[in-house]
């Protein structure tokens, strides 16, 4: 009998990319996997739930998935991921395409599921709302091989007003040390010189396992490795960041000089209504502290334009923060009204314009800011990760830069023969808004 074919769809976060790498993992033992959904008997999307703007692309995706059952080989049409667990009797009831619905720790029966529904024709939802396991196993990496992502933790205790997270993924949840070596150690031996750490919140990891924050002690078991060139730790909560953990990145040369730190905004007035457990005061000490301590350290937020109640003033104490504090990275995102959370039953919500306006606004500030923070990179020689080439550049990044959400370091071609996973020392010529060009930097030059 001919293998069935599967391919699979991943939409959202980093977290969501582990998922769907388990999911390849799983399915590989049975089925052929293929990334062409013309020949695909069985399609898989894993959806994103988090804000509006994601729940419609996952619904526009499976919608055109649908349509391979109609006019191509598509048998089984499979949803699973944060939408489904949010929305999974919802969606069998609107959109009677899909075959089969998992929710977010519901891996574990999908090749019993595709089973079932080969073997009966009936529809399968399962989406347990109790399911607190963390999801493991051997994954089939979707980036190149040079780096990959690790899920040290899941969930979320935060329960912040505008995020529905705790209510999809749960309570917060680490995984054991031991498990995130090995996996670690797994992935070094296939090649990857990066390892990048995430979770809802990293800064917690082992809280719940060991009764105290444990990251700063997994960053150095994980340097341990050979292999290991670099390892990168995402969405760290400043409110949480320790000494240990500090002392840790200034002294590790593995551990790279940058932290993605999610502040969403700078108004105490916003901050409080947030529910963040953290002051302006507190947030700015915590950055002041940082550079101190690591004055090459990059640092990366995330802040929330639009929040109900967020006054004129309160948006302009965000525009001078930026200003003054020249963060090296920013993604801004317009607040969603999800339901289910404390902030969309707030009075004072803000027009989607100007919403829209507010978040335009700080995107040219920080565009301004990247420039500057790029142009002083001139003259600099930095270690550069080779990750791909085109006829005239050999392309990468830095311990600076993160994959997809930072810029890219363009390498001109010389008479160097480069291969991806190589990591170069490369001497900044130019610098644009978000990018860097160089050259190689050799001993002697």
């Amino acid at each position: 009998m001919t293998k069935y074919k599967v391919g699979i769809i991943s939409l959202g976060c980093d977290k969501n990319r582990i998922d769907t790498e388990i999911i390849l993992g799983t399915l590989s033992s049975k089925y052929e996997i293929t990334n062409n959904p013309n020949v695909a008997d069985i399609i898989i999307v894993n959806t994103c739930g988090f804000i509006e703007k994601s729940k419609q692309e996952s619904i526009d995706t499976i919608l055109e998935m649908a349509e391979y059952k109609e006019k191509h080989n598509c048998k089984i049409l499979v949803a699973t991921g944060c939408l489904t667990q949010r929305y999974g009797k919802e969606l069998l009831e609107l959109m009677p395409e899909i075959d089969i619905i998992l929710g977010v720790n519901d891996y574990n029966v999908l090749l019993k599921s595709i089973d079932e529904f080969i073997s009966t024709g009936k529809k399968i939802i399962n989406c347990n709302e109790n399911n607190l396991i963390i999801n493991e196993g051997s994954r089939i990496l979707t980036t190149d091989k040079e780096s990959a992502y690790i899920r040290i933790a899941e969930g979320c205790d935060n329960f912040c007003t505008y995020c529905i997270i705790p209510k999809i993924r749960g309570k917060y949840r680490s995984r054991k040390i031991e498990s995130v070596l090995e996996e670690a150690k797994l992935l070094a031996s296939n090649g990857v010189k990066e390892i990048i750490l995430v979770a809802q919140d990293t800064t917690r990891y082992g809280i719940d396992l060991y009764g105290k924050k444990m990251l700063s002690s997994l960053l150095k078991e994980l340097s341990l490795i050979e292999g290991i060139q670099w390892i990168r730790v995402l969405y760290c909560y400043p409110e949480e960041i320790t000494e240990d953990l500090i002392d840790e990145i200034a002294s590790n040369n593995k551990v790279c000089n940058y932290l993605d730190i999610p502040i969403q905004h700078i108004s105490n007035n916003i901050l409080k209504k947030m529910g963040r457990k953290t002051t302006k005061e507190s947030i700015l000490k915590t950055i002041e502290y940082l550079r101190k301590r690591i004055p090459d350290i990059t640092l990366r937020t995330s802040l929330i334009v639009g929040f109900p109640g967020e006054t004129k003033e309160d948006f302009e104490e965000l525009e001078d923060f930026l200003n003054v504090y020249k963060l090296d990275n920013v993604g801004v995102f317009c607040y969603s009204q999800e339901e289910g959370t404390p902030a969309a039953i707030m009075k004072d919500q803000i027009e989607e314009e100007t919403k829209s306006v507010r978040e335009k606004e700080l995107m040219k500030i920080q565009q301004k800011i990247s420039k500057y923070m790029n142009a002083d990179k001139v003259g600099r020689v930095l270690d550069t990760l080779i990750e791909s080439e085109n006829d005239k550049y050999y392309i990468g990044r830095t311990q600076h830069m993160a994959p997809e959400i930072d810029g890219l370091v363009y390498i001109i071609k010389n008479d160097d023969i480069l291969q991806k996973g190589d990591i170069v020392p490369v001497s900044i010529t130019e610098s644009l808004e978000y990018d860097l060009i160089g050259v190689v930097k050799h001993e002697f030059s």
